[in-house]
């Protein structure tokens, strides 16, 4: 039985729901039911809290992804004593996989809520390699519209951390 409560959060859209799930699993989630050995996945890694296996829609080949066995939705959600050991699973990880792969590198990413194709936090491993095809990151970069803007952002963002900024990059 998966217990599901509905919190409002604030933040764009307005009044915005997620779900939190209490039993560590969401029935209706892929990843979830992976890690449950529910779905078949090409396991690489796993350990009491973590399981890693390969993209079945990889950008490469040996394009890993990595999941907590609990459903979290987002990096946001997870508990603060899992995100070093998850990101400690990622650094081995991008290792096994540069070396297994022969790449020069990796690229590592999280995607919260958008682009997010499964809504169960997981990180993707991607071997690189010089002139592989991808470019950077995949959109188009963007400066800010004057100084004044930026140090507008980084106020606003330090200010919801509760910690003023520690410095600002000069021009």
């Amino acid at each position: 039985m998966v217990i599901v409560f509905i919190i409002s959060c604030g933040g764009s859209p307005p009044s915005r729901e997620r779900r939190v799930i209490l039993s560590g699993m969401a029935s209706d989630c892929l990843f979830c039911r992976i890690a449950a050995r529910e779905v078949a996945a090409s396991v690489v890694y796993e350990d009491d809290d973590f399981l890693a296996f390969l993209d079945h829609r990889p950008l490469f080949e040996g394009h890993t992804l990595l999941v907590p066995k609990v459903h979290y939705e987002t990096l946001p959600d997870l508990p603060e004593t899992l995100a070093g050991p998850f990101l400690t699973r990622a650094q081995l990880l991008c290792r096994a996989v540069e070396q297994a792969l022969g790449a020069s590198g990796t690229f590592v990413a999280i995607n919260n809520r958008v682009s997010q194709s499964v809504p169960h936090l997981h990180l993707h491993i991607v071997p690189r390699r010089p002139k592989d095809g991808l470019k950077g990151f995949f959109w188009p970069r963007r400066k800010y519209s004057s100084d004044e803007r930026t140090k507008a952002v980084q106020k606003d963002i330090a200010a919801l951390i509760g910690r003023p900024a520690a410095h600002t990059r000069e021009s």
